[in-house]
């Protein structure tokens, strides 16, 4: 059994179509998707229609819930962006999404199994960066979940940990935004993959138990850059350009 696990598109179609791809070359079973699949200055319309065709099975993550469950004035600047780009019907498939899938063992979620909005592989540091969790952190937010391989997004933070359980949880990272700038708190928060390239995971079960794989796709972000350039994302723009939002490299 092979699953592509795929997270945090965020709306980035280049990245998503060139994972496609990948996926195509590589012989999975099946697809799966962590969530947080539209917010963000690119072409969500695209990617929920991409997605929706595709019929993969999907989570919600906490930015997909933030399209539907308030009004315009109480939505995130990732989701002003396209809120009004985005139909009916994507808004009734994004409605539709459960928090958590399992497919044949299985367990996938958007953040932690309990919340779509807590890290659970790596936290917010003291110094306003991502960092590893300590293992008791990892495993108080395991939540009871017995599968032996799990998939988790939502920290756009590419890791694989073996937990002393056996099981195996992979964060596949962002297919569409590889660094990111929070200005909602104080210092602003950042994170940065240090590669432009879209991320995705291979979870790989044998006689001898899962595996993960993660994976770098190359992509051209030039557009996706200049879709970003237009809503005044400067941020976005540099992150899939370089994966960075620091420095002047």
């Amino acid at each position: 059994m092979r699953i592509a696990v795929l997270s945090d598109i965020h709306g980035n179609i280049a990245a998503l179509e060139a994972v496609i791809a990948d996926i195509a070359r590589r012989s999975v079973d099946a697809t799966v998707n962590l969530g947080d699949t539209l917010s963000g200055p690119f072409d969500a319309a695209a990617v929920a229609d991409r997605v929706m065709a595709e019929g993969w099975p999907t989570v919600s993550g906490n930015h997909d819930h933030a399209l539907w469950d308030r009004s315009r004035d109480q939505m995130g600047l990732w989701e002003t962006w396209i809120i009004d780009d985005l139909s009916e019907a994507h808004l009734d498939w994004l409605r539709a999404l459960p928090t958590t899938q399992t497919l044949e063992d299985a367990f996938f979620c958007h953040a932690t199994p309990e919340s779509d909005e807590e890290d659970w592989l790596d936290y917010r540091s003291s110094l306003n960066r991502v960092a590893a969790r300590d293992l008791p952190e990892v495993m108080a937010r395991l939540g009871g979940v017995t599968a032996p391989a799990i998939g988790c997004g939502h920290t756009h933070t590419p890791r694989a940990v073996r937990l002393p359980t056996g099981q195996l949880v992979v964060n596949p990272g962002s297919v569409g935004c590889p660094a990111y700038h929070d200005t909602r708190f104080d210092p602003a928060f950042i994170q940065e993959s240090g590669a432009p390239d879209a991320r995705y995971a291979i979870l790989e079960r044998s006689e001898d138990g899962w595996t993960g794989t993660l994976l770098t796709v190359p992509y051209d972000s030039r557009e996706m850059a200049a879709m970003a350039r237009a809503k005044g994302a400067e941020s976005w723009a540099r992150a899939v350009e370089t994966g960075w939002i620091t420095g002047e490299g």
